[in-house]
């Protein structure tokens, strides 16, 4: 996941791209096609994307560490890149935290967070660099060097090194990917601090439009699909595609058939109700994303299935149910499975009996 943070700004779409690629090998192999987007102050935005799909190169050509084979970028009403403007690194007013961090090994975290500071005196960049560690509650570490840090306070590091100057845009590439699951829920409360203090605005968290850009894969001669949604719960409750659907959690991807009065779908095991069925009609074949979490067991419940698999997670078990295993089914390849989640305080059994209901909120009809 990709996170471009924009802080400051005084026009409706502070940063503006438009058509931006990337080409290699004489454009032979396509990067990034023809990607455009507006942000607007405030805003957080996430890129999501499978590993190779453009997102690090997208965040490169913004900050200005990658040139752009075409295209245009504009920050504020300003043009930073151009066919005739390249607006370098230093004057864009962009941080960016790096996945692996890059931090200096040679000089000290003070030094590494000062290193951007080259227009301030140096009262003025040790002052900075004081300030930007007590915000982050690390100002004992200032003459520490990076490998004497944890990964966890080494990302902090990064981030006050991106958030010293002040830039107007913050990018992210992978932030908490280097992390273990508990460090990373820590992190997010971290950087959300952070830039809540740098903004000095208490509703940074909150902010007016968090959105999540979800880069499809094509093939390279293909132009690429962007699916963009106005807020992650929106791309998660009602996902637009099968892709989208599995990328960004869990589901299953379920064919039916629209029933005549488009309440539900027939399905192999039976009908399910549908709350929202936007551009559908009667008797259409199509196809569910149906989320584990939207499954109930119930001893009375609609669904009857038998257990082929579980899985223990902690706080909940994931538990495979095939909806329609007669031998006939199995033969012809037509066994339908169902992944549902489950309380830790049900034992489930293999191969036993299960019954369940489907609550509708989180059923959405994808395309292919």
């Amino acid at each position: 996941m990709i996170i471009i943070f924009v802080l400051e700004g005084n026009t409706l779409a502070f940063l503006q791209i438009r058509q931006l690629c990337k080409y290699y090998n004489q454009q032979s192999t396509k990067a990034v096609n023809e990607f455009t987007l507006d942000i607007e102050e405030g805003e957080i935005i996430s890129l999501l994307g499978l590993s190779g799909c453009g997102k690090t190169t997208t965040l490169r050509m913004i900050a200005g560490f990658e040139q752009p084979s075409s295209g245009s970028i504009r920050k504020n009403e300003q043009v930073i890149f151009d066919a005739n403007m390249n607006v370098p690194p230093e004057n864009r007013s962009v941080g960016m935290v790096f996945q692996d961090f890059a931090l200096f090994p040679h000089l000290t975290i003070e030094k590494n967070i000062t290193f951007g500071l080259t227009k301030m005196s140096r009262q003025a960049r040790k002052d900075r660099a004081l300030e930007m560690l007590q915000l982050i509650g690390l100002e004992k570490y200032a003459k520490s060097f990076p490998h004497e840090l944890s990964g966890g306070q080494q990302q902090r590091i990064a981030l006050a090194r991106a958030l010293a100057p002040k830039p107007d845009i913050v990018l992210l590439d992978e932030p908490f990917s280097n992390l273990d699951s508990s460090m990373k829920d820590q992190m997010r409360k971290d950087v959300a601090y952070m830039l809540r203090e740098q903004k000095n605005n208490g509703d940074l968290c909150h902010a007016r439009s968090k959105r999540c850009i979800c880069n499809l894969p094509c093939d390279c001669d293909e132009p690429r699909c962007d699916s963009t949604s106005d807020h992650p719960k929106a791309m998660y409750k009602r996902p637009c595609n099968q892709f989208v659907a599995s990328f960004v959690g869990k589901t299953n991807l379920i064919r039916g058939i629209i029933s005549d009065d488009e309440s539900g779908v027939m399905t192999s095991f039976g009908n399910v109700q549908l709350l929202h069925s936007p551009n559908t009609r009667p008797k259409q074949e199509v196809k569910l994303s149906i989320r584990p979490e939207s499954c109930q067991i119930n001893q009375q419940g609609q669904y009857t299935g038998i257990v082929s698999e579980v899985y223990y997670a902690g706080e909940y078990q994931e538990v495979r149910v095939c909806l329609n295993c007669t031998p006939e089914a199995c033969l012809q390849g037509e066994k339908e499975e169902m992944l549902i989640r489950v309380s830790i305080e049900h034992d489930i059994e293999l191969n036993e009996p299960i019954s369940f209901d489907i609550s509708p909120d989180l059923i959405a009809v994808v395309n292919e």
